[in-house]
């Protein structure tokens, strides 16, 4: 069984990614790994180059800026990161940047690629997800915070990465997958607050045109973490790639997890989906099997 990882970057000593620790937190389960290495205004590129891997095979990329609808340009660079991927590839492992993978889930990944190799019906496998906001000790409870997502596929160049790059679909319809019992762990939302906030003026030039940045990202210096409407403690271990990173932390969370600021609709649909365990109107973009 041979399986390629593969990511893109751009600018991830100025945003402050975790794209080493996440690379690493795979590369000892992937045959190669694919770094679509994005122009970048530090030294990204070295960055990676420093990893000193002979799986990782890195290449550049000039992002387009006009592409400023619904997050499209993630999508294509995810695609141009996948297209490099060998053909030799039975499964393709995706991260992006400012994901890891705890190091107890390699042998159940590992097992469910194997488990699902030759049945061709699975196309993908899901993930769960924790999603950490502000600090290393919390994470996002809300529903807005999506609880499952691709992140394996097969080798197959039909697939592609759907809207800005959450998931992929193949031939505009979502993919057949298994849910494993793994996780992902989001770091997006858990730097400084200036480099936060710095991510935020840059990161939604995806989405939105100007007007919407000025209206609602502003010209403040740092980001305000205290607007989220519900966090709760996080009470396991992290992967230990995160460790060195997370032990230089130097900034502090002011917020009190046991108050949230939900409205009477979010207050009902929480205590439905606490009692029943579904999620009322939950978006999917994959088909489980």
């Amino acid at each position: 069984m041979f399986i390629s990882g593969f990511t893109f970057v751009r600018n991830a000593i100025k945003f402050d990614y975790p794209v080493v620790e996440s690379i690493s937190s795979i590369l000892d389960l992937c045959d190669e790994f694919i770094v679509l290495v994005g122009n970048s205004e530090d030294n990204t590129r070295k960055l990676i180059e420093d990893i000193n891997s002979p799986k990782i095979k890195i290449f550049d990329s000039v992002w387009d800026d006009s592409l400023r609808e619904g997050g499209r340009a993630l999508a294509v660079e995810t695609d141009k990161a996948f297209a490099k991927i060998s053909e030799k590839a039975d499964w393709a492992f995706y991260l992006q940047a400012d994901e890891v993978v705890h190091e107890k889930y390699l042998p159940v990944i590992k097992e469910a690629m194997l488990q699902h190799k030759n049945n061709l019906q699975v196309e993908g496998l899901l993930f769960n997800y924790f999603h950490f906001y502000g600090s290393y000790d919390f994470i996002a409870s809300s529903r807005k915070w999506y609880r499952h997502e691709i992140r394996v596929i097969r080798n197959d160049k039909k697939i592609q990465s759907f809207r800005d790059a959450q998931g992929f679909r193949k031939d505009e319809r979502k993919l057949n997958v298994k849910l494993i019992n793994a996780f992902i762990y989001h770091y997006g939302w858990v730097k400084p607050p200036e480099k936060q906030q710095e991510k935020q003026k840059s990161f939604n030039k995806l989405w939105h045109e100007d007007e919407w940045l000025k209206k609602n990202v502003g010209d403040a210096n740092e980001f305000d973490y205290s607007k989220i409407d519900s966090l709760k403690h996080f009470e396991g271990s992290h992967p230990k790639t995160m460790l060195q990173r997370i032990d230089k932390k130097n900034w502090k969370l002011d917020v009190d997890p046991s108050k949230n600021k939900f409205s009477a609709k979010d207050r009902l649909l929480s205590a439905v989906e606490k009692i029943t365990g579904k999620r009322i109107g939950e978006y999917k973009n994959y088909k489980i099997i």
